[in-house]
């Protein structure tokens, strides 16, 4: 018996949402006595899995799209306890349709560690993240998709075994095209992101935005009108239609604050707003709120992060 992960790699390597996953993986498989099987195709680097709680590794070669990768998890749940897959893009594809071939239950968007078993009982964010619920999950398999960077990594000094087996699945789709963003940092793991709208007034107005994100360190986001016209790539919208994230600091830009958009990004720890309306609704959801002008803002802002990190 044991706890099944899939651990996705981008381009033969992992990312922060890997190694969450197989932290998930062990502290679920640790409540139940069990051990953790990491299933992954990355054939080069898997080993690093060990160092998260994976005792076992087992390298398969996958299909290309989300609903073949089902079919081939499918084959490996005879003895799975749960699954836990992370919320990523392909992971909000895999875990439905590995519900339905499994008789499994799913909690997607989940936010917490596992609050009992027998049944499992978790959080999750509901009505797009506006509230919290807790589920209990009564399939005969578990499934948990978790929001990335929301539950964090637990490392540990571990030794596995891996191994690597052929497992089949049928591509009832196929993909004609892919378009891999390129930013320095991904959304969904981030710890900080700097995210403006419409107030920026035209593309040509982004470098300062790049700026300030490059001093944190942090990666860009957009509003959905923007990405709409152009102004950005669609990979980069945040919000209830795009992509949801869960940073340490979000800071708004030029951003009026809809509904829409504060469902993708509430669940920031610390978010600070700029903009030079008052009575923006994202003042109200703000933790720290600066009223002025952007162009004049974000420059002395980006001067004095730089001025702090010299002098410390």
């Amino acid at each position: 018996m044991s706890v099944l992960v899939f651990v996705e790699d981008w381009n033969g390597s992992f990312k922060k949402a890997s190694f969450e996953a197989t932290s998930y993986a062990k502290r679920w498989a640790n409540m139940m006595n069990t051990q953790v099987v990491a299933v992954t195709s990355n054939s080069t680097t898997s080993s690093e899995l060990h160092a998260y709680g994976a005792d076992h590794v087992l390298q398969i070669t996958l299909t290309k799209t989300g609903m073949g990768i089902a079919e081939q998890l499918g084959q490996l749940c005879n003895d799975a306890q749960g699954v836990v897959i992370a919320g990523t893009a392909l992971g909000k594809t895999i875990g439905p349709a590995l519900a339905a071939l499994n008789n499994g239950s799913l909690s997607t968007n989940t936010i917490s560690l596992p609050l009992s078993i027998n049944p499992t009982e978790v959080k999750r964010g509901a009505f797009s993240s506006k509230g919290i619920e807790t589920i209990e999950l009564n399939g005969s398999l578990p499934i948990i998709s978790f929001v990335p960077n929301s539950i964090g990594i637990a490392e540990i000094t571990g030794e596995g075994e891996t191994n690597s087996k052929d497992i089949t699945g049928n591509d009832l789709m196929e993909i004609t095209e892919v378009n891999v963003a390129s930013g320095k940092v991904a959304l969904p793991e981030a710890e900080a992101v700097v995210s403006a709208g419409r107030g920026l007034k035209g593309p040509e107005n982004w470098g300062m935005i790049e700026e300030l994100a490059d001093v944190l360190g942090a990666a860009t986001a957009c509003s959905k009108p923007v990405s709409d016209i152009g102004w950005r790539p669609h990979s980069e919208h945040v919000g209830q239609t795009g992509i949801q994230v869960n940073p340490n600091l979000y800071i708004a830009i030029g951003i009026s604050g809809a509904i829409q958009h504060l469902a993708g990004v509430s669940a920031s720890k610390t978010i600070v707003v700029v903009n030079t309306d008052s009575e923006a609704p994202f003042f109200k959801a703000a933790d720290y709120g600066i009223v002025g002008d952007a162009f004049e803002v974000i420059p002395k802002l980006v001067d004095a992060l730089r001025a702090f990190k010299a002098a410390s």
